[in-house]
């Protein structure tokens, strides 16, 4: 049983040393671990001081891509390396090596093919009351979409098994944690979470400019990733809201005409035409993209099966 650990960077020479030096270098079950670095586009010594610290496979991205494709080419590398556990952590030392052990625990028990780490948001000091409460409703709003119980959806501290990473299709370029939860919800991957214990945070988050910024990112990759996996209810409910609109603007010319004032009020039965008419467009398209989706699960059935024959093991 092999397990990989990757750790996507961009310029982290300060902590990834120390990042390192605390993972475990066994662990019960588990035959071997292996540690792979995501460089994205670092312009600093970090790939020197992770040499220098033992680690002898490399991911190298010219330019920076982001988070979500770091993960993803992460994944590819650690399934093209064997790995029969995948797990993710973070280079600047948020996360205790000591809990990789209990976060893999899980996989090899067979109890889930998903493991997320819970920070337990309440407990971390640095972060502000704003910050807390944007995480408990972000959260909370995945665990609708997805159908899961996980508590902290943006933890980065995660393990997958070599199933699970296979079936994985990063199409964000934003961030992983909220697309992988809901395509896992969707696709019944088990998935459960433990709680875990954080290191202190020896920098602020570079993911995202501000709060703003960060709602409207995970807002849209929400709606996106929701809309691939259940495109007929969006759009069904869509246009039932729409309809119903035009239908209640409708009925309001018709009270106004049997009062003998209903010329003064066209303008609601050209508006109530337009929603009832769009209503029906978004059913129409309901329709369409629900078809595509069909597609969409066969083609990606096809690439599993390209992707265990691609990475298969020795």
């Amino acid at each position: 049983m092999k397990l990989v650990i990757q750790i996507p960077c961009y310029n982290e020479e300060k902590t990834i040393g120390k990042t390192l030096a605390d993972l475990p270098k066994s662990i019960p079950g588990i035959d071997s671990i292996e540690v792979v670095i995501i460089d994205d586009g670092s312009t600093d010594r970090t790939i020197e001081v992770a040499r220098q610290c033992g680690v002898q496979h490399f991911v190298r991205h010219t330019q920076n891509l982001g988070l979500a494709r770091a993960f993803k080419h992460g994944l590819e590398k650690s399934l093209a390396l064997g790995a029969d556990i995948i797990v993710n952590t973070d280079a600047d030392n948020q996360y205790k090596g000591s809990d990789i052990a209990r976060l893999v625990q899980p996989i090899l028990e067979k109890k889930a093919e998903i493991v997320i780490g819970d920070r337990q948001i309440d407990k971390i000091q640095e972060f502000s009351w704003l910050k807390k409460r944007l995480q408990k409703f972000g959260s909370y709003v995945v665990r609708k979409v997805s159908q899961t119980k996980i508590p902290d959806t943006t933890s980065g501290f995660r393990a997958y098994s070599r199933e699970a990473a296979l079936q994985m299709n990063i199409i964000s370029t934003f961030s992983y944690t909220l697309e992988t939860i809901i395509e896992a919800g969707q696709k019944d991957i088990p998935i459960i979470s433990i709680p875990i214990e954080t290191n202190k945070t020896e920098r602020p988050s570079r993911l995202f400019k501000s709060n703003w910024y960060y709602i409207k990112r995970s807002f849209s990759t929400i709606v996106r990733i929701y809309t691939m996996y259940q495109p007929l209810r969006v759009f069904f409910y869509t246009g039932l809201i729409t309809m119903m609109g035009g239908f209640l603007l409708g009925v309001r010319y018709l009270y106004f005409m049997i009062l003998g004032e209903g010329k003064g009020h066209v303008q609601s039965v050209i508006i109530a035409a337009v929603l009832m008419l769009l209503g029906f467009i978004f059913f129409m398209i309901g329709l369409l993209a629900d078809v595509i989706s069909a597609n969409r699960k066969i083609i990606e059935e096809v690439q599993y099966q390209i992707k265990r024959n691609q990475y298969r093991q020795n």
